[in-house]
């Protein structure tokens, strides 16, 4: 079955738009102080090209910054959610060789919304190929939300190839996170946003969201798939700041993004992300990284992934800078975050590889 076209879908988000006011005009805490950092200016890569992980997924990379300069990655969010060039924006690009990618099935990368040999640990070994590709030793990782996640995976099974780490928005995949934001929690706070979520679900199946999502992010209907894809994503978009965006919003409503957005990351949530729970969390596995210069950075009011867990990341981790923005959500484009994230990517411009 043929897909409907977008124009014939209805606005997801924007739904409310005409009870509750999500305009800048609105905002009494709105835009940068000025003594906050602000991201670097808008860069372009100087190369891209494709990595062929396996038999069937090829990856799709970009350098920026400084050809010869200390090389950093970035781990992007989702999973699913794929490379955005405001990313490029965290790191002086003077100092910075900067690594971005699409994780499998992201993005450029191939096949497209693929759930096939994509799991955590297919992701963390991706991450070594490209660093043997380009003939990294040691690189720096930043990583935000599922890019945390991720960040603190490949760390945790190569510390000797991770010279400093950048955490912000911090996820470990518990089933207490999962339950708190697709389940029961996040629902109290953006009530009007939830009604789009839940109501993509009969009420029989509103016991277990995940796996009622699952069900229809992997119909055979493409209607019924591209449905879910909207909702799940536009839920996310819709909660991921301190003050609610239009243009977030309507992310969610783009087809091919959302589908793969949506599915990748429900794929890996029904499968806890092949980890025991709290397994990034145990003292065994943070002792493997205690050694490494980190930076955690969190929103006081980040419902996607709520402070409670990068407090339990700080308190197994003292050694790891900790920062609690006191009025920022989850993006890492709210104010108070880019200003700390732009300062920790200065500060580890002293740490070589």
């Amino acid at each position: 079955m043929t897909a409907p076209s977008s124009d014939n879908q209805p606005k997801l988000g924007l739904h409310a738009a005409d009870v509750i006011d999500y305009s800048e005009s609105a905002r009494s805490l709105s835009g940068y102080k000025t003594t906050l950092r602000q991201p670097y200016p808008a860069i372009e890569p100087f190369e891209s090209g494709t990595l062929a992980v396996d038999s069937r997924h090829t990856l799709f990379y970009e350098w920026s910054g400084n050809p010869s300069g200390q090389p950093i990655i970035c781990v992007h969010g989702g999973p699913g959610g794929g490379i955005w060039s405001e990313e490029r924006r965290w790191f002086d690009p003077a100092h910075y060789r900067i690594l971005t990618f699409d994780q499998r099935g992201a993005g450029q990368s191939t096949p497209h919304a693929d759930l096939v040999d994509n799991t955590t640990w297919h992701l963390v070994a991706d991450i070594e190929k490209l660093r043997e590709k380009f003939g990294v030793q040691k690189w720096h990782v930043f990583g935000g939300s599922w890019g945390s996640t991720l960040s603190l995976a490949y760390a945790q099974k190569h510390p000797e190839r991770v010279s400093a780490l950048i955490l912000r928005g911090i996820f470990t995949l518990r089933k207490s996170e999962l339950s708190f934001f697709y389940q029961g929690g996040a629902s109290h706070i953006f009530p009007e946003q939830w009604d789009i979520y839940r109501d993509g679900i009969p009420e029989a199946e509103r016991n277990d969201f995940i796996t009622a999502y699952n069900k229809r992010l992997t119909s055979d209907d493409s209607a019924v798939r591209l449905d879910a894809a909207r909702r799940w994503s536009t839920w996310e978009n819709s909660t991921s700041k301190l003050y609610v965006d239009a243009n977030s919003l309507a992310k969610g409503e783009d087809d091919d993004w959302a589908l793969a957005f949506a599915r990748i990351e429900n794929h890996y949530f029904i499968n806890e992300g092949w980890m025991r729970d709290g397994q990034l969390l145990e003292k065994s596995e943070i002792d493997k990284i205690r050694h490494i210069p980190a930076t955690i950075v969190q929103g006081r009011y980040d419902v996607v992934c709520p402070a409670t867990t990068a407090w339990e990341l700080h308190k197994v981790w003292p050694e790891a800078e900790f920062h609690m923005v006191p009025d920022a959500g989850h993006s890492a484009k709210e104010p108070g975050i880019a200003d700390i994230l732009v300062k920790a990517t200065d500060k580890y411009r002293s740490i070589k590889g």
